[in-house]
């Protein structure tokens, strides 16, 4: 796992362990992360599935509960089969304009 700073967003990068262990690592290392928004490549793991993708519905869920966004980034998991309760896209540059977004969304109260 590699974590990296911009600003407000704390970026997670998985390379090389599980989905489950990344989630089970993530949430360990919350605190240190809580009041930024969050970016989960998942860009450089070869294949993955929904319920890879839902593993992290508890951890988003949570943390779009404090007004901060959670979004995953994949080109590798069909993108029309994914819940409305989790943000996946598939740039980094998406990540961003979706945090984006929201900021401008929380700045008005909607």
């Amino acid at each position: 796992m590699i974590l990296d700073q911009d600003g407000n967003i704390s970026i997670i990068t998985q390379e090389k362990a599980t989905i489950v262990e990344l989630v089970k690592k993530i949430q360990s290392l919350y605190p240190k992360f809580k009041n930024n928004n969050i970016i989960v490549s998942l860009s450089t793991l070869r294949a993955l599935t929904i319920q890879d993708i839902l593993e992290f519905l508890e951890l988003s869920n949570t943390h779009r509960a404090s007004k901060q966004s959670f979004v995953i980034v994949s080109d590798k998991v069909n993108l029309d089969e994914v819940p409305d309760e989790i943000i996946v896209v598939p740039t980094v540059q998406e990540a961003y304009d979706i945090i984006e977004m929201e900021d401008m969304e929380r700045d008005l109260d909607f």
